[in-house]
């Protein structure tokens, strides 16, 4: 449904910008016309230029965050930070009173502000979960198969479930809950870009799942636009198309290896300069993920958000690949050299891709 721009002049303020992704959008908004002040919030200094961000070293699992709200006039609240990892947080107990304490005390501070207008929560499809009982795709009613018994996952429900309680305290506010698809990109740093970017991609034997992806530069524009628009309520967020685990590898030149479940969950595979991540980044989330994929409608996010990705899927791994090194296809590279000094006129023979009958190549397969 189409819904005017909000006035000029917004005080926005974003959480989380001690990490990139907090970080690039509170600069990106700075720079935005309509964007009177940003204010950055986060219990650690960014790590990077924050360009025209003024940023208040607060925690937002303190009051003082309504201190804040209430000294800035803040009137469009943008929350990201609900973390994925417990990083260098403290381990899953801080991580934890990070996302779900924080958040908690973010919207009770939200709710005694007479000036917050709108609040934007950066969610995950992650909340869906990931099971061999999953549909093909979820839309925004539907429930996981497989209710979270802990972690991010249970984090992020928690989460949610507080968003939709503010809503109904404050139905002045505009709520906008955007679940967005796996954030991947050339300078996204994640247990899963980790993964992706290995010389030798792990697989979990006997699974090729199907993945749907969020363009970084896709993310910053979604919430800006949502800032703009106003318009509420609870969107899937995800670029075009699918594309299975083997898929993508080929598109990254990387070869795969598939291993038992357990080796991948423990971090025991490889060795020397082909280590997978550490142990604690492959979450049960991840390993779900990497064993049965994970697919989401995005309809209320054309037709009701208004927002149009930039970036399928398919766009997103090639943009993330560009300028990486290709670690596998050797013999197919030698082979199509070999076949380039064949003599002219000579029967040509498909030494690569081994097209058949119906000239299916190597490309077709890959969908």
């Amino acid at each position: 449904m189409a819904v005017p721009p909000r006035p000029a002049g917004r005080v926005v303020l974003v959480t989380g910008v001690s990490r990139d992704l907090g970080r690039r959008f509170a600069r990106s908004a700075a720079a935005h016309a309509g964007v009177e002040r940003v204010i950055g919030v986060d219990a650690v200094p960014p790590r990077g230029d924050i360009g025209g961000v003024s940023f208040v070293r607060a925690d937002i699992r303190n009051p003082v965050i309504a201190k804040v709200i209430a000294k800035e006039a803040v009137d469009t609240v943008v929350h990201m930070s609900v973390i994925a990892t417990p990083g260098s947080t403290g381990g899953r107990t801080m991580m934890k009173e990070l996302n779900v304490i924080g958040t908690m005390q973010l919207l009770a501070a939200c709710q005694t502000a007479p000036t917050v207008r709108q609040v934007v929560v950066k969610s995950t499809t992650t909340v869906y979960g990931a099971s061999n009982r999953d549909p093909a795709m979820f839309s925004e009613e539907m429930e996981p198969r497989r209710s979270p018994y802990g972690g991010y996952a249970k984090d992020v429900a928690d989460v949610e479930s507080y968003v939709r309680g503010f809503s109904r305290r404050r139905p002045d506010v505009a709520v906008t809950l955007l679940r967005c698809a796996n954030v991947l990109g050339p300078t996204m740093d994640s247990p899963l870009a980790e993964h992706l970017r290995l010389p030798v991609i792990p697989t979990v034997l006997g699974f090729d799942p199907r993945l749907q992806f969020l363009h970084e530069l896709d993310l910053y524009a979604v919430i800006g636009h949502a800032i703009r628009t106003g318009v509420p309520g609870t969107f899937n967020v995800a670029g075009d198309g699918f594309l299975t685990l083997s898929q993508i590898a080929r598109r990254l030149g990387r070869p795969t290896v598939p291993v038992p479940a357990a080796l991948l969950r423990y971090g025991a595979y490889g060795s020397g300069r082909q280590r997978l991540p550490r142990r604690s980044e492959y979450s049960p989330e991840l390993r779900g993920l990497l064993s049965f994929g994970r697919g989401v409608d995005t309809t209320r996010m054309r037709r009701e958000l208004g927002f149009e990705p930039a970036y399928s899927t398919a766009e997103t791994i090639a943009d993330f690949g560009a300028g990486q090194p290709v670690t596998g296809g050797r013999i197919d590279r030698a082979l199509a050299g070999l076949e380039q000094h064949l003599v002219p006129g000579a029967a040509r023979l498909s030494l690569v891709g081994a097209a058949g009958p119906a000239g299916v190549s190597g490309e077709g397969a890959d969908g």
